[in-house]
């Protein structure tokens, strides 16, 4: 058994040897031929990951800074449109008081005016009465001066009597 063992072994031990040497060749042509060139692929492969990975770090800032640019502006419009609703709110409030106010102004003018026409309706009444009255005086005054003055007694009874009221007077 010992020198089948040795015999199996020095079989194997040329193959061992021949098979690494051929191994050795075959890491040397490859790393004259092939591995420069792997080593290049695997590098430049690298370079664009980091690229890749840089390029992808850009755009996520670059999207923060949009994010937050939007949010800014979407603040300043929410500020803008507010306070476009409070200037609206105040200008119909303003609108609405000068309204009123005009109204009231108006109303007030109106009745005034008013009153203003029924006094002067007013007057006018109480001048065609007071007319009226001055006018059927003097025709009641005429009728009677008429009868009195008929007789001549009478006539001279009245202008004694006036007389006598001058003197006192």
């Amino acid at each position: 058994m010992g020198e089948l063992f040795e015999g199996i072994l020095n079989h194997h031990l040329g193959f061992v040897v021949w098979a690494s040497v051929a191994f050795l060749l075959l890491l040397i042509i490859l790393k004259k031929l092939a591995w420069q060139p792997i080593l290049g692929m695997i590098s430049e492969r690298e370079r664009f990951i980091e690229n890749a990975l840089a390029s992808a770090e850009k755009a996520k800032e670059e999207m923060a800074r949009l994010t937050n640019e939007n949010e800014s502006l979407l603040k300043e419009a929410r500020a803008e449109r507010d306070l476009i609703l409070k200037e609206a709110k105040e200008l119909k409030d303003k609108i609405v008081a000068e309204a009123r106010t005009s109204a009231q102004t108006e109303g007030a003018k109106m009745i005034e005016k008013a009153k203003q026409e029924i006094d002067s309706q007013k007057v006018a009444a109480l001048n065609e009465v007071k007319d009226q009255v001055a006018t059927l005086s003097i025709e009641i005054a005429e009728k009677i001066l008429r009868n009195q003055f008929e007789d001549r007694n009478k006539q001279q009874a009245l202008v004694s009597d006036l007389l006598k009221e001058v003197k006192l007077n």
